[in-house]
């Protein structure tokens, strides 16, 4: 069931549009990556799912909210720059955040507690957050994100702030918060779609260019791939250029690496059989250090979908 309709969404600056007419569907329960590159109209979007800017026209619409009743109240929102009170400390800023939720001063102290434990920054909670660094600000905005046990917790950039170690602890946390509520967030790191997210959208020029389950699109876009890679002397480096310019039998498209070529088959027998040939009649001459056979991945998917090729 979905929880979340978004339908003909659109966000006009003047006379520039920044979103324009998207829809999709969020089901209930499920992990939502928002990709595309800078100004795609990720941010825009989420502002207006949040309710902090008012669409253009289109409609936002949550499954069982009753008619006049503020979606904020089922949101749990998250910005790329958090703000808060620097004077406040980490525990004090969370407890006033429930109870605006509208939590009682107990339930807001209780959920303090658990949540900063949770974000793993419960020895810092009685100090000021003005004193605490870049992740653990981020770490405080995702416990005040949760204060309310919200229906639908939406991230921007949730990891960009964090260091490695960071990053690795707060993508396990967010795995553990699939199986709790609703999550959409938006990355331009490919990766963290792939390992968290259950579906996808990718926007690009601020209309939706893809969108559906990960697995769905993965298994729709699928081609084979063969990549080849030399030790990188002139010769070679020459005769794999020369892949970019005319492509043999049962190959598709082309790209350069930075040690090879990346080719797009479109029959993978025929195109195995070409590059074996040609393998052979330059045996003597180009230094072939890889090999490798596979498919397409998100990342291919997504440079299709935002190029519109």
């Amino acid at each position: 069931m979905a929880l979340l309709t978004v339908d003909q969404l659109t966000k006009r600056f003047e006379r520039e549009t920044a979103v324009d007419g998207i829809g999709f569907a969020i089901g209930e329960g499920r992990c939502v990556a928002l990709l595309g590159p800078n100004g795609a109209g990720k941010t825009t979007t989420i502002r207006m799912l949040t309710g902090l800017l008012p669409p253009t026209s289109g409609t936002i619409r949550f499954e069982g909210m009753k008619p006049g009743q503020d979606r904020r109240e089922w949101i749990g929102y998250l910005p790329q720059t958090p703000a808060f009170y620097g004077w406040m400390t980490g525990r004090e800023f969370l407890v006033y955040a429930g109870q605006l939720c509208g939590l009682s001063a107990k339930e807001a102290a209780s959920r303090a507690d658990m949540l900063l434990k949770r974000v793993g920054i419960d020895t810092a909670g009685k100090r000021r957050i003005a004193g605490y660094s870049g992740g653990m600000k981020q770490r405080l905005g995702l416990a005040q994100a949760l204060i309310h046990r919200p229906k639908l917790l939406v991230l921007d950039e949730p990891v960009s702030a964090l260091d490695p170690i960071g990053r690795r602890e707060v993508m396990t946390l967010l795995g553990e918060l699939k199986s709790e509520t609703t999550v959409l967030f938006s990355t331009h790191v490919l990766h963290d779609a792939e390992e968290l997210c259950d579906d996808i959208l990718i926007l690009s020029k601020g209309r939706l260019a893809t969108g559906g389950s990960l697995s769905d699109i993965r298994e729709a876009n699928r081609q084979p791939v063969l990549s080849l890679e030399t030790e990188g002397d002139l010769r070679s480096r020459e005769w794999l250029a020369g892949w970019l310019k005319r492509l043999p039998d049962g190959l598709e498209a082309a790209s350069a690496t930075e040690t090879g070529v990346r080719l797009f088959a479109g029959d993978l027998e025929t195109a195995r059989r070409s590059v074996l040939r040609e393998l052979a009649d330059n045996a003597a001459d180009v230094r072939v250090s890889k090999l490798e056979i596979g498919y397409t991945t998100l990342e291919d998917l997504f440079l299709k979908a935002v190029s519109g090729s």
